[in-house]
């Protein structure tokens, strides 16, 4: 077998390997060795070796992916498969994951401070891992529809509230528009954390139906997603008895 095709099925290909799941596993362990630094504000020879080695395994991981890119995409021309494969998602999510190590060693505060933050992005290469994850991707843009349908109501019961609350209250919790947006948005979500309400007894009224509604906002998106995720399992278990 060709050593890139070999290479290619251990790193991209899901398929019952041993070799594949160890990999898929590594992976998982150093990713999860990378974002032990970030817990910490003040770095020690531990963590920094900890981020090291973390860093050296994406450097090997991001470069066998990029080896194996026509693999990977066969309907493009080999040239055009090495040359695009950094512009796709979760290469530049690979990329992105690096730099910030790279960055750190300068002694710019603000660059440190950048690269910090940007090291967060490695909690995104969870997603190429998980299994769950993906399938819960599927089925958000399977719903998309709907749960943008929801999205908008949302936001435009929001608005209207925040319009209503900011006219009608004249206390000074409610001293520009945003305090009544913010208002609008943690009383919908039923978060409510109380540092701004009315107090006028019309505005409780209003606040009482902005919050019972909430629930329902929000347990409409919750039904659809899992309904749709118990489907998507479903057709993953039977495409894999159809297999056997």
């Amino acid at each position: 077998m060709n050593w890139r095709r070999k290479i290619y099925e251990i790193v991209e290909v899901r398929k019952d390997s041993i070799s594949s799941r160890i990999y898929d596993y590594g992976m998982l362990v150093f990713i999860t060795l990378s974002i032990i630094p970030l817990t910490f504000r003040e770095q020690n020879e531990l963590l920094l070796w900890c981020d090291i080695i973390s860093v050296s395994v994406f450097i090997i991981d991001y470069l066998l992916r990029w080896i194996t890119a026509d693999l990977k995409m066969p309907h493009w021309r080999k040239w055009q498969a090495f040359l695009l494969y950094p512009f796709t998602g979760f290469a530049i999510i690979d990329l992105l994951s690096i730099l910030p190590s790279f960055l750190i060693l300068t002694k710019a505060l603000k660059l440190f401070r950048i690269a910090r933050l940007m090291k967060i992005l490695r909690v995104f290469k969870f997603i190429r891992y998980s299994r769950n994850v993906k399938i819960l991707f599927t089925v958000l843009r399977k719903e998309r529809r709907i749960l943008f349908t929801v999205f908008l109501f949302a936001l435009f019961y929001i608005v209207l509230t925040a319009l209503i609350m900011f006219n009608i209250e004249e206390s000074a919790m409610f001293e520009d528009f945003f305090d009544a947006l913010y208002w609008a948005t943690t009383t919908l979500t039923t978060v409510g954390y109380g540092d701004i309400y009315p107090a006028t007894d019309i505005g409780r009224f209003i606040s009482m139906l902005s919050a019972i509604l909430g629930v329902a906002v929000i347990a409409l998106p919750s039904g659809v997603i899992t309904a749709s995720y118990l489907d998507q399992l479903r057709e993953e278990k039977n495409q894999k008895e159809n297999e056997k």
